[in-house]
Formats: structure tokens, C-alpha cells, sequence
């Protein structure tokens, strides 16, 4: 086992190195168009990425934690309302929650898939329960039979937190396609990875996008005020002012400047839509790649004192966004791997319950074992497509050397 060079936990420009002439002819189009929020880049992507997906609508945005938090506001879900949320994930999860006012009510999660666990979820649901927002962790798809069950049961919208997961894939369904709504995010780092931020919603409900898209744009103009008229006053009709009103050109909307209710602003930008519509042709041949990763680390570290990632049930398909192993002594195997040039990430140092913005709903350690077992001991290896044959096995016959 020699080294010969550093393997970084990521790297965003051997992607680039592999698409830039695509990517710059792309980019320099819009540049042209002058054409920089919602132009045509962002339709043809939500077009596009609504097929991928399977869905009637796909809704852009800003990043990801709007699209949570603009899903949760165009769900009805406010002040005083619960939602519960898998206390493993990414801190934006329940975040948004409580920006709109909510309740994050945290439940425990499998051991096996690190995904909200079904039964527990059925422990904490009340009368208060709003909407239950379930997590792909990693990539890998959450029980949503399960889960989806019991939000018919009681009534309870679902919305999926589909962040790292676009691609993965659920008894033949698209993760983000199997609830009410699924939220993504665009950011870099993600299997689809603008140059910036980014995000979007999912849904097959024609008034849920509706809200969605009005929500996101301060609620104005037509589609602000449709939504009005389904939320607040169905009788109202169409508005006066909008006959005979229009724009000199394709910059200025004169209906944007009447708005109807609280929204926000959270708008994809076209650049990012053209960088996203060239990496959507790779999508899949990316994903599966990470996925002969993950059977190389599965083969290549059976045996070990550590835990490693269960594959994707039958009929399921995880497109492997983190490859997470559980070691006891995980601190000293991160620094293990970086003394041998190996970046890797410590997902997640602390559970959703027990971060220092959530004393106040009273967790304690303990509350959620199986969350903080395994925030103790995942340590994420390097899985990104562009890894080499011999970085994988370099990387395997460290952890080999640690554990020897």
C-alpha cells in the first residue's frame, strides 16, 4: 500500500474537467439570453426533471431548505403544529420547521437503513401532527409503505425530504415522487450539483404547485392570486385590474406588483438551470457508478470490526450519496484516514434532538438511542463517481492497515 496522492472526500473539478465544453456553451447561452431568473433554462429543466421523476409538476427554487420550508407553508403547516422528523439528518431538515413555526417532533431511526423508523413514527403521532417529513438518507429510500400507511390513516400530508437523493429509487418510484411533496437540493455537493445553490419541489397535486410557485415569489401576480382564491376566497373570481393591463417587453410583469398574501423569494437562477440540464444527461450513469462503488467497499471491507452499509432492498435502488461505515472509535479513524491522505466526513457529529438549537423541546441524551449510537460511530467514505479503480482499493487497504 503505497500513497500517491491525496484523495479528497470530494471533488467538484473532476466533474467539471468531464462536462466543461458542455457546460460553458450552456452557460454562455444564458449569459447571451440576458435572460438570469425564471428564463426558458428553468422551464425546460423543470420540465425535464418532472419526467425524470414521474411527477405532473416540478417547482424551482432557491436551495433546499426552501423548498422544505416553502413545502411545509404551502401544506398549511404553521404556528403551534407538529411535524414529525427523523432525528438523523442534515440540521435544514428541521430547521424548517421551525422557521414557520412549527414543532419538530423527532422520532428514532432504523439501525440498519439510518431512515425514520415506522413503528416509533406511530408513537408520537397527536392530534397536533401536521405533516410527517420522512428523510432519504444518504440516498438510501426511507420505508414509505410504511410511512404512508399511517399518513392515510390519520389524514397527514407527507413530505419527503428527497435532498440527497434524486435518482434513488422505490418498488419503481422516484425518491421524491412516493408522498404529497418531495423537496430537493441543488447544492454542489449533491448527486445533482448546480454551480451555486439550488433547489426544487415535486408534486402531482395541481393546487399544491400552485401554492408552491405563488409562495415562492411573494405571492404575486396570477399565480399569487389563483392561490388566494383556492386558500382564502373561492368565490372572488378573476381580478379586474388584469384586463387590458400588460408589459412592453419580457422583463417587466405588471402583475407582480400585486401580491396576496406572506410569501417569499426564492427563485432559481438560469445559469444554474443550465448547468443542472447538462448534468441531468448524467445522472444516471453517475449514480451507478457510485453504485459499483458501494459493492467495492461492500466486498472489499467484509470481515472488519466495523458496520457497513446494508445494499437497497429488491426492487429498491439507493444512489449512494454518503457511503457511511460504524466504527467505535471513529475520531481516531478519521485521522487515521487523513495521516493517509484520505478525506472523510463526519456525518453526523450530533442528532437533530440534541443540537444546542433544539433545547428548548427538552431532549436529553438518551432520548433517541439509536440516532446518537449511530452519530457516534459513521464515519462517510469517499464515493464520488469520479473516484478511480485504485483510489477505491487504496482507500480499502488503509481501512485494512487500521484495522490490522
Amino acid at each position: 500500500m503505497q500513497l500517491r496522492k491525496k484523495i479528497p472526500f470530494f471533488d467538484l473539478n473532476r466533474q467539471y474537467e468531464m462536462i466543461k465544453d458542455k457546460v460553458n456553451v450552456a452557460v454562455y447561452d444564458v449569459l447571451c439570453s440576458g435572460q438570469f431568473i425564471e428564463g426558458p433554462a428553468v422551464k425546460e429543466l423543470e420540465k425535464k426533471l418532472g419526467e425524470y421523476l414521474g411527477v405532473k409538476h416540478v417547482i424551482t427554487c432557491g436551495n433546499g431548505t426552501d423548498a422544505l420550508r416553502i413545502a411545509l407553508m404551502a401544506n398549511g403547516v404553521g404556528e403551534g403544529d407538529e411535524v414529525i422528523v427523523t432525528a438523523f439528518s442534515f440540521f435544514a431538515t428541521a430547521e424548517a420547521i421551525a422557521q414557520v413555526g412549527a414543532i419538530p417532533v423527532f422520532v428514532d431511526i432504523s439501525p440498519d437503513d439510518f431512515n425514520m423508523c415506522v413503528s416509533a413514527l406511530r408513537e408520537k403521532i397527536s392530534d397536533k401532527t401536521k405533516a410527517i417529513l420522512p428523510v432519504h438518507i444518504f440516498g438510501m429510500p426511507a420505508d414509505m409503505d410504511g410511512i404512508n400507511k399511517i399518513a392515510v390513516e390519520y389524514g397527514i400530508p407527507v413530505l419527503e425530504d428527497a435532498c440527497q437523493a434524486i435518482g434513488a429509487v422505490y418498488k419503481g418510484k422516484k425518491a421524491g415522487a412516493l408522498g404529497t411533496i418531495g423537496c430537493f437540493s441543488f447544492y454542489p455537493t449533491k448527486n445533482l450539483g448546480a454551480f451555486g445553490d439550488g433547489g426544487m419541489m415535486a408534486t402531482n397535486d395541481d393546487k399544491l404547485a400552485n401554492t408552491c410557485r405563488a409562495i415562492k415569489s411573494h405571492a404575486s401576480g396570477k399565480t399569487g392570486w389563483r392561490t388566494y382564491v383556492d386558500l382564502y376566497d373561492p368565490a372572488a373570481g378573476e381580478l379586474e385590474q388584469w384586463n387590458g393591463e400588460s408589459g412592453s417587453d419580457n422583463l417587466y410583469d405588471p402583475f407582480k406588483y400585486y401580491n396576496y398574501f406572506i410569501g417569499c423569494n426564492s427563485r432559481l437562477d438560469s445559469i444554474q438551470a443550465a448547468v443542472l440540464l447538462v448534468k441531468l444527461n448524467y445522472l444516471d450513469k453517475l449514480n451507478e457508478k457510485r453504485n459499483k462503488i458501494a459493492d467495492a467497499y461492500a466486498k472489499g471491507l467484509a470481515g472488519l470490526p466495523l458496520q457497513i452499509p446494508q445494499s437497497a432492498p429488491q426492487n429498491n435502488y439507493s444512489c449512494w450519496h454518503q457511503y457511511a461505515i460504524l466504527c467505535d472509535k471513529k475520531q481516531e479513524l478519521i485521522q487515521y484516514l487523513a495521516d493517509h491522505g484520505i478525506g472523510a466526513g463526519n456525518f453526523y457529529p450530533v442528532p437533530l434532538h440534541l443540537q444546542k438549537a433544539f433545547q428548548y423541546l427538552g431532549y436529553s441524551e438518551g432520548s433517541l438511542p439509536v440516532a446518537e449510537e449511530i452519530c457516534r460511530k459513521s464515519v462517510c467514505l469517499p464515493i464520488f463517481p469520479e473516484l478511480t479503480d485504485d483510489e477505491v482499493e487504496y482507500i480499502i487497504d488503509t481501512l485494512k492497515s487500521y484495522f490490522r
